[in-house]
């Protein structure tokens, strides 16, 4: 019998990253309409209306840019760890972990000026996703337990610290017949810039851009992805394999950490268990999506966010904003998808193996870096 094998391909050329990207949302443009106008609704319309609610005017791209910052952060947070090869599935739960001990502070310190409260909010929050990502980050590098597993079982109990606090220890004496947590003092309120973005934006465009230089061109950056790639070479030359485990996941905890603190002093007033709101888990998609590159998560995270404020507004035409979440799936797996035939060719082979002289007429070329 005649199967196909995908072979890899000898020759390649450079932006496969950015052309899987833009095939990806091609892809989920096309299925998305399909299913659009299968469900008798104008596929033109709603793409419309996402569109200007996402990009047309200072307020629209206000909104879309509140959302990009938390998803750069969380995607950063994954692409630190993945760096090296590690997996980070509970950024939900570490930007949870940052947001209640920043809370904590700011109840302890609410008599500090703004600038002040703020930036030690700011370093709380971080210290309290690495806090949370300790035991995974100890568990990996001194007993080889998997991150996968012991990251995201963490989430959910963080999400059930918050549970706790609004009912207990932290209930606001103002509530009534629905327990909640203070809000945090008007002066730890992180400054705005235009319409709704604040200074968060830039604090995570920073982040985005030391990440990016000290990965690529630091010696710290080259150990970590020789630790990641190829542990028994990055043993040989000296690099220590647990201290990097250890550095990789706390950072990488430290900045959904950050990423928690932004979204309570920048969006919300309050801790509540839905204050991740699912960034976390989306920014595992932006991370792959920008194959772990802190220089890709930037656009990636954009993107992601205009659609997810267009999803919002098309509710208003009667369209379910699941359609977002729908596109978002089908852009990763439309890049993914690319990516294979980007790097391999097929080519159809015999019962033994063998080339039954059948291949596809196309030319032996691939795109880098998918």
């Amino acid at each position: 019998m005649i199967r196909p094998v995908l072979v890899r391909r000898d020759r390649v050329l450079p932006a496969t990253q950015s052309l899987g990207f833009v095939v990806g949302i091609l892809v989920a443009l096309v299925l998305g309409a399909i299913l659009l106008w299968v469900s008798d609704n104008s596929p033109a319309e709603v793409y419309e209306r996402m569109f200007d609610s996402a990009f047309m005017g200072t307020d629209s791209l206000s909104r879309t840019l509140e959302r990009t910052t938390p998803l750069a952060l969380t995607g950063l947070s994954v692409a630190v760890a993945g760096s090296m090869g590690l997996w980070n599935i509970g950024a939900e739960g570490q930007m949870m972990a940052g947001a209640i001990v920043a809370t904590g502070v700011a109840m302890m310190a609410d008599g500090l000026s703004g600038p002040l409260l703020i930036a030690v909010m700011l370093a709380s929050g971080v210290a309290g996703g690495m806090l949370l990502m300790l035991g995974p980050a100890l568990a990996r590098s001194h007993l080889g337990v998997s991150e996968i597993i012991t990251t995201l079982m963490l989430v959910y109990v963080a999400i059930r610290v918050v549970e706790w606090l609004q009912v207990g220890p932290w209930k606001d004496p103002g509530s009534l017949g629905f327990p909640r947590i203070e809000e945090v003092p008007d002066q730890a309120s992180l400054p705005g810039l235009f319409g709704r973005v604040n200074i968060g934006a830039l604090i995570a465009l920073g982040l985005l851009i030391v990440f990016s230089l000290a990965v690529s061109r630091t010696a710290w950056g080259y150990e970590l992805r020789l630790a990641g790639s190829s542990p028994d070479t990055a043993r040989y030359a000296g690099v220590s394999l647990r201290r990097k485990v250890l550095t990789a996941l706390l950072l990488s905890g430290g900045i959904a950490g950050l990423a928690g603190t932004i979204q309570l002093t920048g969006t919300e007033v309050r801790l509540t268990p839905g204050l991740s709101n699912g960034f976390g888990f989306s920014g595992i998609i932006v991370a792959a999506l920008a194959l772990m590159r802190p220089s890709g998560v930037a656009v990636v995270a954009f993107v992601f966010g205009a659609v997810q404020v267009g999803g919002q507004s098309i509710q208003t035409l009667g369209v379910s904003s699941a359609i977002s979440d729908i596109l978002q799936a089908m852009i990763l797996f439309g890049a993914l998808v690319a990516a294979v035939f980007f790097n391999y060719r097929i080519r159809w082979t015999g019962p033994v193996g063998e080339s039954s002289g059948e291949e596809l007429e196309e030319p032996d070329i691939a795109v880098e870096g998918a």
